[in-house]
């Protein structure tokens, strides 16, 4: 017994299309998954539908369900949100997110599918591995009560990371961007905005996110002597020049990178920790503000283009799945 999916695929480098995919019968360790909404990040995925992985980073940048290699064709993807069709009876007709890819049905293990907890919408669950993201974030930058924090970059990752940090007592907290229109989303966060050249210095903690290198050089302009500021853009194949005289050198600046593969030693959590954490932060309606736009899943390979080009302008932009 078989049942009919669909699923998109990265054709060629800023080409995408759907196709017919198989799905068998979950195994007794398995559960068959109905797609509900997945989400769309502009960083990562846009850059893996522009072809921009460099071939250095192939096999860690591969996604938990990808099929296909870089640079293409490829199906990449790995914010799903699903209801259990079929599988143990505690599962059945559960909404659950996992990493998988945007197609319409799939099978995937148990383990690697988490339940979303009632007071999560589906739509808003999407956000899942971004806030997971964040979160990791977090863990490496260690923030303290009453620090001096700035968050540069208000796309969905320094976004969530403001979000979750807005929670923290006593810290004085800016999320810097050059888009002025961001300062709309601070406001729902309950943050403060500022631009680059109106933004406090005397940093504690910098989180930058903007994925430019001018983000890069303004972060370290931001921090106090002995700061830190934690990495998150991701920047492909594209160098970077960073300042690492003037300021960088005399203050004893840190930079550390943060990606989400990996938990910081010593912290006592696994990845289903992590996850678990992330569904349950996003219990919180604040998060709504990510999702700035939706679309139907046969409307993917002309939706794409335009979030990679930046036309059409999204924190996570929410792809629909038919009912049936």
């Amino acid at each position: 017994m078989t049942s009919e999916a669909y699923a998109f695929w990265i054709a060629e480098p800023g080409r995408g299309e759907i196709r017919p995919a198989t799905v068998g019968e979950p195994g007794p360790d398995e559960v068959l998954v109905r797609t509900l909404h997945t989400g769309v990040s502009r960083g990562t995925e846009t850059l893996v539908f522009s072809g921009g992985v460099p071939e250095s980073q192939w096999p860690s940048m591969r996604s938990p369900f990808q099929e296909g290699d870089f640079p293409a064709p490829v199906k990449y993807g790995y914010l799903n949100v699903g209801v259990v069709e079929r599988g143990p009876s505690e599962l059945l007709g559960r909404t659950v997110f996992s990493l998988y890819t945007h197609q319409t049905r799939f099978i995937a293990p148990i383990t690697m599918v988490s339940v979303v907890p009632d007071e999560v919408p589906a739509r808003r669950a999407v956000l899942a591995g971004t806030v997971e993201t964040a979160v990791n974030a977090l863990w490496d930058a260690r923030p303290l009560i009453g620090d001096r924090i700035a968050v540069v970059g208000g796309g969905m990752v320094g976004g969530c990371a403001a979000a979750i940090l807005a929670r923290f007592p006593g810290v004085r907290l800016q999320l810097v961007d050059i888009d002025e229109r961001r300062s709309e989303l601070a406001a729902r966060l309950g943050v403060d905005f500022a631009t680059p050249a109106d933004a406090l210095g005397e940093c504690d903690l910098v989180i930058h996110a903007s994925a430019n290198p001018a983000g890069l050089t303004r972060s370290l302009e931001l921090a106090r002597y002995e700061g830190t500021v934690v990495e998150l853009s991701w920047y492909g194949d594209r160098p970077v020049d960073v300042p690492l005289g003037e300021f960088f050198h005399s203050r004893r600046l840190t930079i550390r990178g943060s990606q989400v593969g990996g938990i910081i030693p010593g912290r006592d959590r696994s990845y289903a920790d992590r996850l678990a954490l992330a569904l349950e932060l996003l219990k919180d309606d604040r998060f709504d503000a990510f999702l700035t736009g939706h679309s139907d899943f046969a409307e993917l390979p002309e939706v794409l283009p335009r979030l990679a080009d930046g036309s059409l302008p999204a924190l996570c932009h929410v792809i629909d799945y038919p009912e049936e």
